[in-house]
């Protein structure tokens, strides 16, 4: 496998395990969240699937982000598959340009957040998105376990 084929079934395998999860959330707790302060249960699935975007503009333009709008900014919240909806073609935008680095790119293309105090070799950069949804995956079993409900079997 090449250095891109591997990081593209790393994403995608957490993309899988990550959806078969939230189809564990029931609809009637989509805005349930464990306190005030915290992201309800869809708000989360949108900050990963929005996360990714924002991460791969920060790829495309190797660093900051300038006037960045959001595409899902003002967007309603409604359900699951409206969320996975909107955000695949998004998606495909983001594993094709991964598709089209070349081995040397992962350890010569710095990403340079000046903003954040950052400075990521681009291989570096795309495992910390992946890891950024390992994460969510691991705070929404959390909540799932926390409101009752089944747990997805996430590791097939």
């Amino acid at each position: 496998m090449t250095q891109n084929e591997i990081i593209i079934l790393n994403f995608e395998e957490i993309r899988r395990r990550s959806i078969k999860l939230w189809n564990g959330i029931t609809p009637e707790n989509y805005f349930w969240k464990p306190d005030n302060t915290a992201m309800n249960c869809l708000e989360m699935v949108r900050h990963v699937l929005e996360g990714e975007h924002l991460f791969h503009m920060i790829v495309n333009k190797r660093g900051n982000l300038g006037d960045y709008v959001s595409p899902w900014e003002n967007r309603p919240y409604t359900d699951l598959q409206a969320e996975l909806d909107f955000a695949e073609p998004f998606r495909v935008e983001f594993l094709d340009t991964i598709k089209k680095f070349d081995d040397n790119d992962f350890s010569t293309i710095e990403i340079i957040r000046s903003e954040k105090g950052q400075r990521r070799k681009l291989g570096d950069y795309l495992q910390r998105i992946a890891y950024h949804e390992a994460v969510h995956t691991g705070q929404m079993l959390s909540y799932l376990r926390t409101i009752g409900i089944e747990r997805p079997q996430i590791w097939d």
